[in-house]
Order: structure tokens, then sequence, then C-alpha cells
């Protein structure tokens, strides 16, 4: 593959914007940790919804979307389409109650709902165990991306490839603190989209390809293409379609697509100057993911079935990428190599762009759950701002270490996902309910956090290697429902043998982030003189299931016009439509404190 001159300026300008946003952002971003972390808490929807979105642009989903049509065709996608649903329920429900919250990371909130030593263990514990150990994962899935693309598309070895991708993330994330990340964000998100959309266009116009129309009547691609799995095969709609859409988006727990909100989505709601702004840009997110993204990524991935049919032949292409780093993901990379120069410098700052503004935002994110969660509440209390700051800054750079070893060690954008899946199977009703639910304590969240991983280590180490419970290959889905069945049960359990938090602590609780009272009023009838607050849960429950309807309708309508079925795409797109003036219509009728 030639790399032109032009191509590598285009490259280096990317570099150079990303470093000068950083460094001029760097002195405000030092002045506090409350700047360096969530900037001065005055941050619009749009550029916050954004971030979001640039920071789910990461370069290995689109590595996933082409393993998940490659493997189970268009359909597949349900495995995180799904999680829409959560998506529109924090907007609607859990946004304003983020941000009436005012802390600083959704792990301070463990200390603000629960008391004593578990709700500190509690804070403590995930401060690390998310902030360095998950995150590691989650950043390694995307530092393992950028090896594929720098193996395929410029011949680099993997330490060459992350010493690359790390070097200028880390110096303007460490420098820029979150404001950096969310201008970098923006700036990168366009390139990212146009990156994408260019090179879509490009690959259809390719010989071997030759239309839109080649394409889809092409006999590799005609059966992937259908937007529901076949029901006449219910070893596919159940894990496909039912399982993701009955279960896993309320039971699961996985970073950016939390129950309830959470993580980097919740470090954005917190950063924003008011509750409307928090939602506004938590539904700007799921329009811009669901919605506007994937077709890019899908028309890529069913050509890759053009040229490259089976992994074998991507193998035969470039014998010089590892074995352990060839898969179906590595197709997307693949088909890139194709595109001609000026393109190819789009794509490649694109993919650049979608690796740094991912990793960005989950050093920032990190780093402020070891500072303000571990650091300061646990280790040193009194430190200065200019001394948490500069935690924060060394904690980015050790975190962006630890995930580059671990990339190393990883094949598969898919087999993490899945894993991340099965840890987090079962915890994702607490988050929903913690909120509404007076009885809900610091035990309810340790034990279904101990439970899913143990069950989670058991289907993915342990049962593989003893064979103690037989699970076919075609009903693996059934690990995720042990793991929520199993953990559901324990945690429940355990929420009702174990003493509920102090009654001044749940009233502080309430008093501070005015959830609806339903759950509440156990408690609250012991005083009359509180204010049961009414809320909209109704009205708000019915926002998220329009707005879900609206975006899958988008979502549909785009792909029908790609397919050329002209009265469905047209339905989905009145759909779309309609849903969307609905939403427009009540946005003024939400309350806000």
């Amino acid at each position: 593959m030639h790399i032109s001159l032009i191509d590598w300026a285009i490259i280096l300008a990317f570099f150079v914007i990303s470093m000068l946003i950083g460094v001029l952002t760097s002195r405000k971003a030092g002045s506090s940790a409350k700047e360096f972390f969530l900037s001065g808490r005055n941050m619009p929807w749009w550029l916050l919804g954004v971030s979001m979105v640039a920071t789910t642009f990461s370069a290995d989903t689109p590595n996933l979307v082409t393993d998940i049509v490659r493997t189970n065709g268009v359909s597949g996608n349900w495995v995180w389409w799904a999680f829409l649903l959560t998506g529109m329920l924090t907007v609607f429900v859990y946004a304003k109650l983020w941000r009436r919250s005012e802390v600083t990371t959704d792990l301070e909130f463990y200390e603000l709902r629960y008391g004593g030593r578990p709700a500190a263990f509690l804070r403590a514990f995930r401060a690390i165990y998310l902030g360095v150990f998950f995150n590691v994962v989650i950043m390694a899935t995307v530092s393992l991306a950028a090896i594929k693309i720098g193996g395929v598309m410029l011949g680099l070895k993997p330490y060459e490839t992350l010493l690359l991708a790390s070097v200028v993330t880390v110096i303007y994330s460490s420098l820029g603190g979150l404001k950096g990340v969310l201008l970098t964000d923006f700036f990168q998100f366009f390139i990212a989209m146009a990156g994408a959309i260019g090179a879509a266009i490009y690959v259809l116009d390719m010989p071997e390809i030759g239309s839109l129309n080649n394409l889809l009547t092409h006999p590799n691609v005609a059966d992937k293409l259908n937007l529901f799995p076949d029901f006449n095969d219910w070893n596919l709609v159940i894990p496909l379609l039912i399982m993701p859409l009955a279960i896993q988006w309320w039971a699961t727990w996985y970073p950016g697509a939390e129950p309830g909100g959470g993580g980097y989505i919740a470090q954005r709601m917190l950063s924003a100057k008011d509750e409307k702004n928090a939602m506004g840009a938590t539904l700007f997110f799921n329009i811009a993911h669901y919605a506007m993204r994937p077709w890019p990524w899908i028309i890529i991935a069913l050509s890759s079935l053009i040229i490259f049919p089976q992994v074998s032949d991507m193998q035969e292409a470039f014998p010089h990428i590892p074995v352990d780093k060839l898969g179906n993901d590595l197709a997307y990379s693949a088909m890139l190599t194709f595109l001609p120069t000026g393109l190819i410098g789009i794509v490649l700052a694109s993919l650049i762009a979608a690796v740094m503004s991912t990793l960005s935002t989950h050093l920032n994110w990190g780093s402020s759950y070891v500072v303000n969660d571990f650091y300061l509440r646990f280790l040193k209390p009194d430190a200065s701002d200019k001394e948490l700051v500069a935690v924060g800054r060394i904690s980015t750079v050790l975190l962006m270490v630890f995930a580059a070893v671990l990339a190393l060690a990883l094949s598969s954008a898919l087999e993490a996902f899945n894993i991340l899946l099965q840890i987090g199977a079962g915890t994702g009703l607490i988050f929903i309910l913690r909120w509404f639910w007076w009885r809900i304590n610091a035990y309810t969240e340790i034990a279904a956090m101990i439970i899913s991983f143990i069950v989670a280590v058991f289907f993915e180490s342990i049962n593989p290697r003893f064979g103690i419970i037989d699970i076919p290959e075609h009903l693996s889905y059934l690990k995720l429902l042990y793991g929520v069945g199993i953990t559901t049960v324990g945690w429940i359990l355990v929420t009702l043998m174990t003493k509920p938090e102090k009654e001044e602590i749940l009233l502080s609780f309430y008093r501070k982030v005015k959830p609806a009272a339903i759950g509440w009023k156990n408690l609250l009838n012991k005083y009359p003189e509180e204010q049961q607050e009414q809320g909209q849960l109704p009205m708000e429950i019915g926002m998220m299931l329009t707005g879900s309807i609206m975006v899958y309708a988008a979502l549909f309508s785009v792909g029908f016009w790609i397919y050329d079925q002209l009265l469905s795409a047209g339905i989905a797109s009145l759909v779309a439509l309609a849903g969307g003036w609905i939403i427009i219509r009540n946005w003024k009728k939400l309350k806000m404190s």
C-alpha cells in the first residue's frame, strides 16, 4: 500500500492540531481538579454530545461491526443496537438525576446514596477495579484495533503502532484535561465521519464491487442483508434479537451503555451547565450513535465478503500479520488498503482520530477515579489542586502503558466485547433501581459485583476447560442468561437479608436528587413533613419509548433507502419524523429542578 506525501501531510496536520488543542487548554485545565476532570461544569449539550459520539467512534467499533456482519449478517448488530433502550432511559430519566447529584465522578455517588464502611469500600474498590483494571481492558481493545490498522495499512509492528498511537494521546489528555478531550473529540468526530463515508463511497466504486446494486445482489452478500434474523431459525433469533431486547439492555453493564448512565457518559452529564444540557447531550449521542454512524461500516463489511470471503484470504494478502491477530474484524482495515492517494490520508487520520478520541476519554475518566475516588478520598484528603492534577497526569500515563501491554495479548474485539458483557451480567438492574428503590444498599452492589465476576470466570475460563456444564456453541447465549439469573437472585437475597441504609442517609440523598417518590414511600411515610416528589416517570418512560422508536426508525430508514426498498424507507422515515415531533413538542414539559 502506497502512502504519498499528501497523505502524510494530512496525518501530520491532524497530529499537530490535536497537540495544539492540548497545549492551549493546559493552563486552565491545570488550575484545579474540577477544571481538569469536569471542565468547570459549564459545558453545552452539543459539545458534550459530540464528545460522547466521538468516544464511541472507536477504531475497534468498525472492526467489531465488521466481525458481526461477516459472521451473522446485518441483523447481528442487534447485540449492540439493543443498548439504545438503556440510552434513551438515561436521556429522559437519569440524566437530570445525575446532574442534580453534583458529584465529581459516578463513583462518588456511592457515598451519597449509601453510608458507612461498605459504601467507602465500594467506592475505593470500584475506583481501582473500573478505573484501572476494567478501563485498561477497554483501552486494550481499542489499542488492538490500532495494531491491526497499523499492521495492515502501514506495515507497522504492534509495538510501533502502540508507540505512535499513545504518545500524542497521552500528551494532549494529560495537558488539557476534560476540556482538551472535548474540543479534540469535536474536531476528531467530523474527520472520523468524513473518512468512514468517503471510504464506503470509494469501496462501492471498486471494479470488484461495481455499484451498490451489484454489492446487494452478490451471492456472498445477499443472505447477510436482513435487518432482523430469520424467524424460521430460532437458534439465530434468540441470541441475536430476543436476548438483547428482552434481557441484555437492562441486565448487563457495558462501558458507554450502562443502565442508568455511568462512566464517561456520567462524566459528560456531570460537566453539563444544567439538567437540560445533560439531557440534550445524551439525546444527541443516542441519535448519532445508533442512526447516523453504522451504515458506512456495514457497507464496507459487506463489501469485504466479496474481496476477502474467508479469513484465509486476508492471511494470504497480509502474510506479515501475526496469526493471533487474524480474524473477521481485520477485514475492515484490509478493505481500506485499496483507497487512493488523498483519501487514504483522510481515512488514516479518521482512524487515528477514532483511536485517540476513545483513548483520551478513557484516560481522563480512569484517572478521575484514581484521583478523586481513591487518592483524594482515602490516601490524601488534604491534597492541593496542584497535587491532584499532577497525580491525574501521572495516572494518565500509567493507564496508557498498562493498556498497551495488554493489547499485545488480545486477538479479537468481539471476544473482548463478549467477556465484558459476561462480567457485567446481572448488575444492570441495580443501576436502574438504586435511584428509585430505597431498600437497595451497599451490600447489594458488592454482592452483585462479586457474584457476576465469579460466574463470568466460571463460564469463560473454568467451564471450557473442565466441561462441567455442556453448552453447545449455538446455545452460547445461555451463559449470559445464567449470569443474569444467578447474579440477580443473589443480589436480591443479599438486599433482603441485610439492613437498609440509615434513614438520614436515604433522606439526604432523596432531598438532593429528587427522584420520583414511587419507590421511597415506605421510608417517606414515616416523615409526613417530607415533600413526596410526584415526578414524571410515566411521561419519561413514554418519551424513552418514543425516542427509541424514532431512532430505530431512522436507522432502518437509512437501510431501506440503501436497499432501494422505497415504500419501507418512506414509512420508516415518517415514523422517525413523527417521533422527533413528539419529543420536540413535549421537551419543555419535562420538569427540571
